[in-house]
Protein backbone atom coordinates (compact mmCIF):
# COMPACT_ATOMS: atom_id res chain seq x y z
CA UNK A 1 0.00 0.00 0.00
CA UNK A 2 1.44 3.69 -1.33
CA UNK A 3 1.94 5.63 1.71
CA UNK A 4 -0.74 8.22 2.48
CA UNK A 5 0.04 11.80 2.58
CA UNK A 6 -1.56 14.20 5.24
CA UNK A 7 -1.51 17.90 6.69
CA UNK A 8 -2.28 19.71 9.66
CA UNK A 9 -4.03 23.23 9.23
CA UNK A 10 -4.10 25.28 12.29
CA UNK A 11 -7.39 27.16 12.81
CA UNK A 12 -5.65 30.61 13.00
CA UNK A 13 -6.67 32.91 9.97
CA UNK A 14 -10.06 33.97 9.55
CA UNK A 15 -12.00 31.95 6.93
CA UNK A 16 -12.08 34.45 4.14
CA UNK A 17 -8.64 35.71 5.04
CA UNK A 18 -6.69 32.69 3.98
CA UNK A 19 -8.48 30.30 6.44
CA UNK A 20 -10.83 29.00 2.93
CA UNK A 21 -7.88 28.81 0.67
CA UNK A 22 -6.03 26.52 2.38
CA UNK A 23 -8.56 23.73 2.79
CA UNK A 24 -8.97 23.96 -0.83
CA UNK A 25 -5.50 24.12 -2.08
CA UNK A 26 -5.00 20.72 0.50
CA UNK A 27 -7.88 19.16 -1.59
CA UNK A 28 -5.91 20.09 -5.34
CA UNK A 29 -2.41 19.15 -3.81
CA UNK A 30 -3.66 15.72 -3.17
CA UNK A 31 -3.19 15.11 0.45
CA UNK A 32 -5.27 12.09 1.87
CA UNK A 33 -6.37 14.37 4.52
CA UNK A 34 -6.07 17.72 6.09
CA UNK A 35 -6.47 17.95 10.20
CA UNK A 36 -6.73 20.56 12.50
CA UNK A 37 -5.82 21.22 15.81
CA UNK A 38 -9.07 20.79 18.51
CA UNK A 39 -7.30 23.34 21.33
CA UNK A 40 -9.37 26.38 22.84
CA UNK A 41 -5.72 27.72 21.79
CA UNK A 42 -2.54 26.48 21.42
CA UNK A 43 1.16 27.62 22.86
CA UNK A 44 2.80 30.18 21.02
CA UNK A 45 -0.74 30.78 19.23
CA UNK A 46 -2.45 31.55 22.88
CA UNK A 47 -2.69 35.02 22.12
CA UNK A 48 -3.25 35.38 18.59
CA UNK A 49 -6.23 34.55 16.41
CA UNK A 50 -7.47 30.88 16.90
CA UNK A 51 -11.34 29.41 15.70
CA UNK A 52 -13.01 26.02 16.78
CA UNK A 53 -12.21 22.96 15.27
CA UNK A 54 -15.71 21.05 14.25
CA UNK A 55 -17.05 25.06 12.91
CA UNK A 56 -13.80 24.95 10.98
CA UNK A 57 -14.32 21.14 9.54
CA UNK A 58 -17.75 22.03 8.77
CA UNK A 59 -16.47 24.90 6.60
CA UNK A 60 -13.93 22.92 5.44
CA UNK A 61 -16.67 19.77 4.38
CA UNK A 62 -18.45 22.55 2.44
CA UNK A 63 -15.82 23.56 0.09
CA UNK A 64 -14.02 20.14 -0.65
CA UNK A 65 -15.21 17.02 -2.29
CA UNK A 66 -13.05 14.32 -1.68
CA UNK A 67 -10.41 15.14 1.05
CA UNK A 68 -10.63 13.76 4.37
CA UNK A 69 -11.20 15.99 7.56
CA UNK A 70 -10.09 15.42 11.35
CA UNK A 71 -9.28 16.62 14.28
CA UNK A 72 -5.37 15.52 15.64
CA UNK A 73 -6.34 15.52 18.22
CA UNK A 74 -9.53 15.78 20.68
CA UNK A 75 -9.40 15.58 24.18
CA UNK A 76 -11.08 15.36 27.21
CA UNK A 77 -9.66 17.89 28.72
CA UNK A 78 -12.93 20.45 27.38
CA UNK A 79 -15.13 17.57 25.50
CA UNK A 80 -18.00 15.47 27.02
CA UNK A 81 -18.52 12.38 24.84
CA UNK A 82 -22.43 12.95 24.94
CA UNK A 83 -22.16 16.44 23.26
CA UNK A 84 -18.99 15.72 21.16
CA UNK A 85 -20.83 12.87 19.87
CA UNK A 86 -23.66 15.22 18.23
CA UNK A 87 -21.55 17.17 16.63
CA UNK A 88 -19.45 14.30 15.18
CA UNK A 89 -22.39 12.78 13.91
CA UNK A 90 -23.60 16.22 11.74
CA UNK A 91 -20.32 16.84 11.08
CA UNK A 92 -20.03 13.18 9.23
CA UNK A 93 -23.36 13.71 7.40
CA UNK A 94 -22.21 17.35 6.13
CA UNK A 95 -19.05 15.95 4.89
CA UNK A 96 -20.50 12.82 3.34
CA UNK A 97 -18.34 10.15 5.29
CA UNK A 98 -15.17 11.98 5.23
CA UNK A 99 -13.77 12.12 8.86
CA UNK A 100 -11.85 10.81 10.79
CA UNK A 101 -11.68 11.50 14.72
CA UNK A 102 -8.28 11.90 15.90
CA UNK A 103 -8.57 11.15 19.71
CA UNK A 104 -6.10 11.79 22.81
CA UNK A 105 -6.29 11.94 26.57
CA UNK A 106 -4.87 15.21 26.45
CA UNK A 107 -2.29 17.57 27.88
CA UNK A 108 -1.67 19.76 30.72
CA UNK A 109 -1.58 23.25 28.14
CA UNK A 110 -4.15 25.70 28.45
CA UNK A 111 -7.15 23.48 27.51
CA UNK A 112 -6.40 22.17 30.97
CA UNK A 113 -7.33 25.03 33.08
CA UNK A 114 -9.70 26.92 30.55
CA UNK A 115 -12.86 25.71 32.13
CA UNK A 116 -11.28 26.55 36.04
CA UNK A 117 -10.24 23.33 36.78
CA UNK A 118 -7.21 22.36 38.39
CA UNK A 119 -4.89 20.67 35.62
CA UNK A 120 -5.84 16.42 35.96
CA UNK A 121 -2.37 14.76 36.69
CA UNK A 122 -0.84 11.86 33.80
CA UNK A 123 -3.21 9.10 35.44
CA UNK A 124 -5.89 11.49 35.89
CA UNK A 125 -6.00 11.89 32.11
CA UNK A 126 -5.16 8.20 31.46
CA UNK A 127 -8.00 7.59 33.98
CA UNK A 128 -10.75 9.52 32.24
CA UNK A 129 -9.18 8.29 28.33
CA UNK A 130 -10.21 5.16 29.59
CA UNK A 131 -13.38 5.79 30.11
CA UNK A 132 -14.07 8.35 26.99
CA UNK A 133 -13.20 6.25 24.41
CA UNK A 134 -15.60 3.30 24.85
CA UNK A 135 -18.32 5.60 25.76
CA UNK A 136 -18.08 7.47 22.77
CA UNK A 137 -17.67 4.48 20.91
CA UNK A 138 -20.92 3.27 21.83
CA UNK A 139 -22.51 6.66 21.30
CA UNK A 140 -21.46 6.66 17.95
CA UNK A 141 -22.52 3.52 16.80
CA UNK A 142 -25.90 2.91 18.90
CA UNK A 143 -28.96 5.06 18.32
CA UNK A 144 -29.77 5.65 22.06
CA UNK A 145 -27.16 4.97 25.09
CA UNK A 146 -27.08 5.32 28.78
CA UNK A 147 -23.96 4.72 30.95
CA UNK A 148 -22.68 5.81 34.84
CA UNK A 149 -19.57 6.25 34.97
CA UNK A 150 -16.70 7.41 37.08
CA UNK A 151 -16.66 10.69 35.40
CA UNK A 152 -19.05 10.52 32.09
CA UNK A 153 -22.79 9.71 32.33
CA UNK A 154 -25.07 9.56 29.52
CA UNK A 155 -29.03 9.11 30.01
CA UNK A 156 -30.85 7.83 26.95
CA UNK A 157 -28.78 9.93 24.83
CA UNK A 158 -30.03 9.96 21.07
CA UNK A 159 -27.71 9.85 18.21
CA UNK A 160 -30.07 8.73 15.17
CA UNK A 161 -29.42 8.38 12.54
CA UNK A 162 -25.88 7.47 13.38
CA UNK A 163 -22.89 8.49 10.84
CA UNK A 164 -22.70 7.85 7.81
CA UNK A 165 -19.27 6.08 7.68
CA UNK A 166 -20.60 2.36 9.19
CA UNK A 167 -20.42 1.25 11.80
CA UNK A 168 -19.15 4.56 13.04
CA UNK A 169 -16.38 7.10 12.12
CA UNK A 170 -12.48 5.91 12.26
CA UNK A 171 -10.92 6.52 15.35
CA UNK A 172 -6.72 7.67 15.24
CA UNK A 173 -5.49 7.24 18.51
CA UNK A 174 -2.73 9.01 19.79
CA UNK A 175 -1.24 7.59 22.75
CA UNK A 176 2.67 6.40 23.75
CA UNK A 177 1.63 4.29 27.13
CA UNK A 178 0.50 0.93 27.59
CA UNK A 179 -3.19 2.14 28.69
CA UNK A 180 -3.42 4.46 25.58
CA UNK A 181 -2.06 1.92 23.27
CA UNK A 182 -4.86 -0.62 24.27
CA UNK A 183 -7.55 1.65 23.60
CA UNK A 184 -5.98 2.29 19.97
CA UNK A 185 -5.85 -1.91 19.61
CA UNK A 186 -9.41 -2.25 20.83
CA UNK A 187 -10.92 0.83 19.33
CA UNK A 188 -8.81 2.42 16.75
CA UNK A 189 -8.74 2.47 13.15
CA UNK A 190 -5.27 3.92 13.25
CA UNK A 191 -2.89 4.70 16.02
CA UNK A 192 -0.74 7.95 16.56
CA UNK A 193 2.50 9.20 17.44
CA UNK A 194 4.63 12.49 17.68
CA UNK A 195 7.71 10.66 18.78
CA UNK A 196 9.60 10.44 22.26
CA UNK A 197 8.63 14.21 23.48
CA UNK A 198 11.70 13.47 25.65
CA UNK A 199 14.21 13.56 23.00
CA UNK A 200 12.72 17.12 21.01
CA UNK A 201 15.25 19.32 22.31
CA UNK A 202 18.42 17.16 22.61
CA UNK A 203 17.71 14.15 20.87
CA UNK A 204 18.82 13.45 17.74
CA UNK A 205 16.90 11.79 14.49
CA UNK A 206 18.53 8.35 14.97
CA UNK A 207 17.61 8.24 18.35
CA UNK A 208 13.79 9.12 17.25
CA UNK A 209 13.58 6.30 14.89
CA UNK A 210 14.89 4.08 17.91
CA UNK A 211 12.49 5.29 19.94
CA UNK A 212 9.21 5.07 17.57
CA UNK A 213 10.84 1.85 16.70
CA UNK A 214 10.49 0.48 20.20
CA UNK A 215 6.28 2.35 19.86
CA UNK A 216 5.68 -0.18 17.32
CA UNK A 217 7.20 -2.95 18.78
CA UNK A 218 4.97 -2.10 22.15
CA UNK A 219 1.79 -2.10 19.83
CA UNK A 220 2.52 -5.11 18.10
CA UNK A 221 2.54 -6.78 21.36
CA UNK A 222 -0.83 -4.97 22.79
CA UNK A 223 -2.00 -6.29 19.87
CA UNK A 224 -1.26 -9.67 20.23
CA UNK A 225 -2.21 -9.90 23.53
CA UNK A 226 -5.92 -8.20 22.25
CA UNK A 227 -6.08 -10.45 19.13
CA UNK A 228 -6.31 -7.37 17.25
CA UNK A 229 -4.86 -8.19 13.66
CA UNK A 230 -1.76 -5.25 13.72
CA UNK A 231 -1.87 -5.45 10.16
CA UNK A 232 -5.32 -3.85 10.50
CA UNK A 233 -4.57 -0.76 12.74
CA UNK A 234 -2.98 1.86 10.38
CA UNK A 235 -0.09 3.86 11.72
CA UNK A 236 0.06 7.56 11.55
CA UNK A 237 3.19 10.17 12.37
CA UNK A 238 2.51 13.54 13.22
CA UNK A 239 5.43 15.48 12.30
CA UNK A 240 7.22 18.11 13.62
CA UNK A 241 7.48 17.06 17.17
CA UNK A 242 10.78 15.19 16.60
CA UNK A 243 14.44 16.24 16.93
CA UNK A 244 14.23 16.51 13.19
CA UNK A 245 11.85 19.41 13.73
CA UNK A 246 11.03 21.10 10.34
CA UNK A 247 14.34 19.56 8.32
CA UNK A 248 12.40 17.12 5.82
CA UNK A 249 10.73 19.98 5.00
CA UNK A 250 13.80 21.44 4.00
CA UNK A 251 13.74 19.81 -0.03
CA UNK A 252 11.70 16.89 -1.65
CA UNK A 253 15.04 14.51 -1.29
CA UNK A 254 15.21 15.55 2.35
CA UNK A 255 11.37 14.58 3.19
CA UNK A 256 11.35 11.60 1.26
CA UNK A 257 14.37 9.90 3.18
CA UNK A 258 12.57 10.93 6.15
CA UNK A 259 9.57 9.59 5.25
CA UNK A 260 10.95 6.44 4.08
CA UNK A 261 12.74 5.63 7.22
CA UNK A 262 9.14 5.60 9.08
CA UNK A 263 7.75 3.76 5.88
CA UNK A 264 9.98 0.80 6.98
CA UNK A 265 8.87 1.03 10.54
CA UNK A 266 5.19 0.35 9.02
CA UNK A 267 3.76 4.26 9.35
CA UNK A 268 1.03 3.84 6.54
CA UNK A 269 0.12 7.69 7.17
CA UNK A 270 2.81 11.24 7.57
CA UNK A 271 1.11 14.00 8.72
CA UNK A 272 2.91 17.44 7.79
CA UNK A 273 1.79 20.69 9.23
CA UNK A 274 0.87 23.43 6.68
CA UNK A 275 3.47 26.17 6.59
CA UNK A 276 3.00 29.53 8.87
CA UNK A 277 5.49 32.09 8.66
CA UNK A 278 7.42 32.87 12.08
CA UNK A 279 6.30 30.16 14.48
CA UNK A 280 7.55 26.38 15.07
CA UNK A 281 6.05 24.95 11.54
CA UNK A 282 7.63 27.84 8.91
CA UNK A 283 8.60 26.63 5.67
CA UNK A 284 8.63 27.45 2.10
CA UNK A 285 5.61 26.73 0.46
CA UNK A 286 7.14 25.63 -3.19
CA UNK A 287 9.05 23.48 -1.19
CA UNK A 288 6.01 22.11 0.64
CA UNK A 289 3.68 21.86 -2.47
CA UNK A 290 6.11 19.85 -4.25
CA UNK A 291 6.43 17.45 -1.66
CA UNK A 292 2.51 17.17 -1.28
CA UNK A 293 2.33 16.38 -5.24
CA UNK A 294 5.59 14.30 -5.74
CA UNK A 295 6.61 12.68 -2.58
CA UNK A 296 3.91 10.14 -2.10
CA UNK A 297 4.70 8.71 -5.97
CA UNK A 298 8.15 8.01 -4.64
CA UNK A 299 7.70 6.29 -1.44
CA UNK A 300 5.12 3.18 -2.99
Amino acid sequence: MSLRLSTVILPYRRWHEGGRSAWTRAEQLGFHTAYTYDHLSWRTFRDGPWFGAVPTLTAAAGVTDRLRLGTLVTSPNFRHPVTLAKELISLDDISGGRVTLGIGAGGSGFDATALGQEPWTPRERADRFAEFVPLLDRLLSEDAVSYEGDFYSAHEARNIPGCVQRPRLPFAVAATGPRGMRLAARFGQAWVTTGDPKLYENGTPEQSIQAIRGQAERLDDICAEVGRDMTDLDRVLLTGFTPDRVAPLQSLNAFVEFAGRHVELGFTEIVIHWPIPDSPFAADQKVFEQIAMEAPAQLR
